[in-house]
């Protein structure tokens, strides 16, 4: 299924109520801010299996949100990736214009949206973790509130100084685990699981420095067949993302 972030979720009924349910106020209720790990992988990458392994192991975890983007670069080599889309290969390498490296390539895990190590190995992972974790000043929630999933922003006192550029609200939804047999390529005949795999994302509000609450319809949402959905708040210059929530399950 290929991905155009264009595409709108819900229909035009579907935003008007989107729209009409979006309101700013102080949430009471903050839950604890994870570190996402975004790998980019490719079924047509001999050393991307051990990276998708890592990643199924780190989405267990309850200190970070680990999320799969599927690239269609290495499609050439054989075997077309069956879950990849152009907007994810897009998405890695705005990373890397952001940061000024270039460097693109699978398996690439990028953390927090602020640096990137080579996804197979775990030694690596863990330090880049290690490295990005926050202070927590500027937090996101998810709630379920009957037919609504409610998204909330929240920031402390301390955080206004640093809340200042243009940040967006995207909205990341997925599936919890995909089985893909590879039946040509470097993986021929290898049977891999890919956990959290991102089917579609797009942004959702334009973040103040204030805190808001955005209600999302999650009916509509189950009805489209996602396991799971994701909020990250992302700067719009050096894609930092500076808050992430995450409801892995919508059922």
């Amino acid at each position: 299924m290929k991905i155009n972030l264009r595409q709108r979720f819900f229909g035009i009924a579907g935003a008007l109520a989107f729209l009409a349910s979006a309101s700013f106020f102080v949430s009471p209720a903050v839950s604890a801010n994870p570190t996402v790990v975004e790998l980019f992988t490719s079924q047509g990458c001999s050393s991307c299996p051990p990276a998708d392994e890592i990643l199924g192991k780190l989405k267990l975890r309850d200190d970070v949100i680990a999320l799969t983007f599927p690239v269609d670069y290495w499609d050439y080599l054989g075997w077309k990736d069956t879950l990849a889309s152009p907007a994810f290969s897009k998405r890695q390498r705005d990373y890397a214009r952001a940061r000024g490296d270039r460097q693109v390539y699978t398996p690439q895990m990028v953390i927090n949206g602020r640096i990137h190590v080579v996804g197979n190995q775990k030694s690596a992972v863990e330090r880049g973790i290690k490295t990005v974790a926050r202070d927590e000043k500027i937090t996101l929630s998810m709630k379920a509130d009957g037919d609504a999933i409610r998204v909330s922003a929240t920031i402390d006192s301390a955080a206004k100084s640093t809340s200042s550029g243009k940040a967006t609200l995207w909205l990341v939804l997925f599936k919890g685990a995909e089985t893909v047999k590879i039946g040509r390529g470097e993986n021929s005949g290898n049977t891999i699981i890919y956990s959290n795999v991102v089917r579609q994302m797009a942004p959702i509000g334009m973040w103040e420095g204030k805190p808001m609450t955005i209600n999302l319809p999650k009916s509509q949402l189950i009805a489209q067949g996602y396991d799971g959905c994701v909020v990250l708040l992302q700067r719009d210059d050096n894609r930092e993302i500076i808050a992430a929530a995450m409801m892995d399950n919508l059922k």
